[in-house]
């Protein structure tokens, strides 16, 4: 029970301080479930979250649910997913209780602008720390370069690209092999 309440508490907290999304959540993904716990590696997270992109529903539901099974089976997806999402539950709560009153107050404004901006500089870091740690042949800089053109130019949805990058690392892969025949 006691591994239970951890990752509920675990949970709730990368729930409570995640603004902006699943990309957003990566650094206090990264921060809490690599390096402060270890309850995965940095590569199993990477699969977790590629596979939680591909998987319908929201990415920051699927990754803790994916974690607490990991770690405690059917109660621990349980667990993880209630404190993933009893933040939100009791922040939205709030905020429309609230939020009527303030929603056009320039103050407000001014904060959830800053909030943006911040959540901007997260993703950007964790996108370089990634680019580090897992960029680095020429065939996975081609990759990235094609991912990054599919989602810009044509607007391709997160499976597609997930897709085409897997397809595309099995391609230059066999061309890589069949060059060193």
């Amino acid at each position: 029970m006691v591994q239970l309440i951890k990752l509920l508490i675990i949970f709730f907290k990368i729930g409570l301080f995640t603004f902006g999304g699943g990309y957003a959540m990566l650094p206090l993904l990264k921060t809490e479930i690599v390096n402060k716990h270890g309850f995965l590696t940095e590569e199993e997270l990477l699969d977790l979250y590629a596979i939680g992109q591909c998987t319908p529903g929201i990415i920051a539901i699927n990754i803790a649910t994916f974690i607490g099974y990991k770690q405690k089976g059917i109660k621990g997806a349980i667990f993880a997913t209630l404190g993933m999402i009893l933040p939100s539950l009791f922040i939205i709560t709030l905020i429309a209780m609230v939020l009527r009153q303030y929603i056009h107050n320039r103050y407000m404004i001014y904060a959830f602008d800053g909030i943006r901006i911040g959540v901007v500089a997260l993703i950007a870091n964790i996108i370089y720390e990634l680019w580090q740690k897992n960029v680095k042949f020429v065939s996975d800089k081609i990759i990235f370069i094609g991912a990054v053109l599919l989602l810009a130019v044509f607007n391709l949805g997160a499976i597609w690209i997930v897709i085409i990058s897997a397809l595309a690392a099995l391609v230059l892969s066999e061309l890589k092999r069949m060059k060193q025949k």
